[in-house]
């Protein structure tokens, strides 16, 4: 058992390396470093936690660099071949916003599809209701001339405008959970802050202290 956690710790250690790599090529815009430390990773550490967060930055990388393709399979590897359900979901996304670029609306849906965490399901929808709006045009007939006019579709969501969202979505799950380690004190204090008439309000929010939390942990490598 101890040489099995030496073992698992050193993996983790040459694959960190490895990622540092993949991270300063992106960074450069270096997309031939960032493929060849990729392919190592994938090669002699893929069962450590740093191989499918280097393939999503690396497909990331591969898109802006016009390989769409590459891209793809780097996400369709997590999909595929990583444990971690919140990885694979976000990889599933990205892949959905690729194919909706490319006008693949109907594998975008079907990418989709696949079962998702609650956490996720604001995002995926919005994702589902752009493609839905694009496409929708395309295989509706024409209306008859008494009917009003169809609301004009939205714009789709452009890669970065996705990776902004992902942002504004793990930045809810942290308040939310900030709020659920809250002091039960606090929470009724806030409800009566909430449901108090106006002019007792102030009242109310001198005497409530604010929650003492701690921000949450950083993530580990």
């Amino acid at each position: 058992m101890q040489g099995w956690r030496w073992w698992s710790q050193q993996q983790a250690e040459k694959g960190s390396v490895l990622y540092n790599a993949v991270s300063a090529a992106a960074r450069a815009n270096d997309v031939a470093k960032a493929k060849d430390a990729m392919a190592q990773l994938a090669d002699k550490y893929g069962g450590t936690a740093y191989a499918p967060r280097a393939a999503l930055i690396v497909a990331a990388t591969l898109y802006d660099a016009g390989d769409k393709a590459g891209a793809k399979a780097q996400l369709a590897a997590v999909i595929d071949r990583d444990s971690e359900d919140e990885l694979k979901q976000i990889a599933r996304l990205r892949l959905a916003a690729m194919l909706f670029d490319d006008k693949q609306y109907d594998d975008a849906l079907r990418t989709l599809d696949a079962k998702h965490d609650d956490a996720f399901a604001g995002i995926y929808a919005d994702m589902r209701g752009d493609i839905l709006a694009r496409r929708g045009p395309q295989r509706r007939k024409r209306a008859p001339r008494t009917r009003t006019r169809a609301r004009a579709p939205r714009p789709e969501k452009s890669l970065s405008q996705l990776r902004a969202g992902e942002a504004r979505h793990a930045g809810r799950r942290r308040d939310r959970r900030r709020r659920a380690a809250a002091p039960a004190q606090h929470r009724r204090d806030a409800t009566v802050r909430a449901t108090a008439p106006r002019h007792d309000r102030a009242a109310a929010g001198s005497t409530a202290s604010a929650p003492a939390t701690a921000p949450p942990p950083a993530p580990t490598k």
